[in-house]
């Protein structure tokens, strides 16, 4: 399953942001790719605010993992410092079937992925413009998908 939507500024960014949240649930894993400056950083940071984390979701680029308590524990990874490494750092604990974990750079710890997740590619088409791609591996993925059609199919 597949569902791309293109949406115009923050104000937009959010609505989608906080749609999916609607359809999160205990061990959601949901990866983030994109050029930087895409706004992989924004959707997670607005993803978090509609998740009720408390703090700020700051991008964790010098930590790798930072987690946040919210209606779900929710691990932020960034996975950019990883490109060409192997190293395990237990990524496995993270994806345990309770927390959510949202992972941008995922490219970089293929091998360490479950076999089921949301994947979101931000395609950059201007200042304002992004274009999002979804796809569903996975049927709560694929259900998760076509509730989130659904919102915008009548809307």
């Amino acid at each position: 399953m597949e569902f791309s939507i293109e949406v115009t500024g923050l104000t937009e960014t959010e609505k989608l942001a906080k749609n999916l949240t609607k359809y999160i649930m205990n061990g959601t894993v949901i990866l983030l790719s994109g050029d930087l400056g895409a706004g992989k950083t924004t959707f997670t940071q607005f993803m978090g605010v509609h998740l009720d984390v408390k703090r700020r979701m700051s991008s964790p680029t010098f930590n790798i993992i930072k987690s946040y308590q919210g209606k779900f524990t929710v691990h932020h990874m960034d996975c950019y410092r990883l490109e060409g490494s192997d190293e395990d750092m237990g990524f496995d604990e993270y994806f345990n079937g309770e927390d959510v974990a949202i992972i941008e750079w995922p490219e970089f710890i293929q091998d360490f992925l479950p076999p089921e997740y949301l994947d979101i590619n931000i395609e950059y088409l201007s200042e304002d413009a992004r274009l999002y791609h979804f796809k569903a591996y996975g049927e709560h993925y694929i259900k998760l998908l076509e509730d989130l059609e659904d919102d915008y199919a009548n809307d």
